[in-house]
């Protein structure tokens, strides 16, 4: 009976705190704060968090569907105790929250930022979790603006990973590369070829599945919107700014050809070049060819091609062709990535395989690539972001980043997949691609 008791009021109690709005600051006085601008999405709606996520938090928050999520992940369980920094002004508002399997209600109507407790939780288990906020009904003109979240208590006492800083890339989310490893015998390597395969459910908006990447550029599809999507090619100039108005005439990349409705230009910001792009729907669970081929050309330049194979068409369509100067090669340094190119939807997993790589040297000799190395960008190094993984199923590599999943992959790591055996391409058929 005693215990019967106890147990009873203890719920009282955690009840009575859930529902207090009576704020005990010298409970967070040490707390941790985690920041919504970095850390939190509007996930009912991604066309919202444009406006709701402001360099402040959450602000604009008048819609009672919307779910506000805050991430972050812990390498303890246990309890924690949450509360929001918040106001509601010109009123007062009521919103729920739920963490795990608790959820409450509480009231905000304090015209300044205030500590709201939220109350004890139990992290039943370390990785990634999520506070949820939903609103239910206001006499404000928003149910209330959040700069953060604070947390403290037992599971808190470890490691508490959330994004700090570079907000625009913790909310991106990690990029994820496979370094193919090239056997020293395979010569000086003039093709590349690769396939991607994205499951179904994963063409998630903002993915860019990049399959042939090389010394100085890269080559692959993306998913920029709901209405489209791109095959896409461009090529770095040797001139380092993100400004390509900058770029001197001798440094510029050259446009030798183009294929059909393949629209062609200049890119920034990240580095600068030669760009290409076809805007083509193509569709999860098809697996799509990429073809490059890179040589040494006149004046010391290199010569750049890229083609595509689509099931759909049943035939290679040429992409473009781009000389760069200052510098003739062979393919190298040959890699794959998958990155998240908008930061709305960085709460979303998405995932994609990549098979049957080959090389050919200028002689001719065809070399199968089955060793990767699993590497990640700087978001993912300085542990803003641990939602990445990769490595080897059967007789594909994998990749997989965003959506906050808790396993992640050991940087560095190499992965050999099953080797397939079959060149895909006869003499013949490759001297096609002239």
């Amino acid at each position: 009976m005693k215990l019967t008791i106890t147990s009873f009021l203890a719920a009282v109690s955690l009840f009575v705190l859930s529902c207090s709005t009576k704020n005990d600051n010298t409970i967070f006085r040490n707390a941790i704060f985690i920041p919504a601008r970095g850390n939190s999405w509007i996930t009912s709606d991604f066309s919202k968090n444009n406006i709701m996520i402001s360099d402040s938090g959450i602000v604009g928050w008048d819609d009672p569907a919307t779910e506000i999520e805050t991430y972050f992940k812990t390498d303890n369980k246990g309890s924690v105790r949450l509360a929001l920094r918040a106001k509601s002004a010109g009123g007062k508002s009521k919103i729920e929250f739920t963490l795990g399997s608790r959820s409450g209600k509480v009231e905000i109507k304090s015209a300044d930022f205030d500590t709201i407790d939220l109350g004890s939780f139990i992290i039943e288990n370390p990785g990634y979790n999520s506070l949820t906020l939903r609103g239910l009904d206001k006499t404000a003109v928003t149910f209330a603006e959040i700069s953060g979240i604070l947390i403290t208590g037992e599971a808190a006492q470890g490691n508490i990973w959330y994004v700090k800083d570079d907000f625009y890339w913790g909310r991106r989310g990690p990029s994820v590369h496979l370094r193919y490893d090239i056997p020293p015998d395979a010569g000086d390597i003039i093709w590349f070829y690769n396939e991607i395969t994205v499951p179904e459910g994963n063409d998630v908006p903002g993915s860019y599945f990049m399959a042939n990447g090389f010394t100085d550029g890269y080559f692959g599809i993306q998913v920029n919107s709901s209405v489209e999507r791109r095959v896409l090619f461009s090529v770095w100039s040797p001139f380092k700014t993100d400004n390509p108005g900058e770029i001197p005439d001798d440094y510029r990349i050259t446009l030798l050809k183009k294929g059909e409705e393949v629209h062609t230009g200049e890119f920034g910001n990240e580095g600068s070049g030669g760009q290409s792009y076809l805007k083509f729907m193509w569709k999860a669970g098809v697996t799509y060819r990429f073809l490059l081929k890179g040589e040494p050309s006149q004046n010391n330049s290199t010569d750049y091609t890229a083609w595509f194979y689509a099931p759909e068409s049943g035939r290679w369509k040429l992409i473009a062709s781009f000389r760069r100067p200052k510098g003739g090669k062979y393919l190298g340094s040959l890699y794959s990535f998958l990155e998240n190119f908008l930061p709305e939807s960085g709460c979303v997993t998405r995932e994609g395989f990549f098979g049957n790589q080959w090389v050919c040297s200028r002689e001719g000799k065809w070399t199968e690539l089955t060793t990767a190395r699993f590497t990640a960008d700087a978001t993912a190094r300085k542990d803003a972001r641990l939602d990445y993984a990769g490595g080897a199923a059967d007789n594909t590599f994998f990749l997989r980043n965003c959506g906050f999943f808790s396993e992640n992959t050991t940087m560095n790591l190499l992965f050999t997949r099953t080797s397939s055996g079959k060149v895909p391409f006869t003499d013949t058929e490759i001297s096609d691609f002239q």
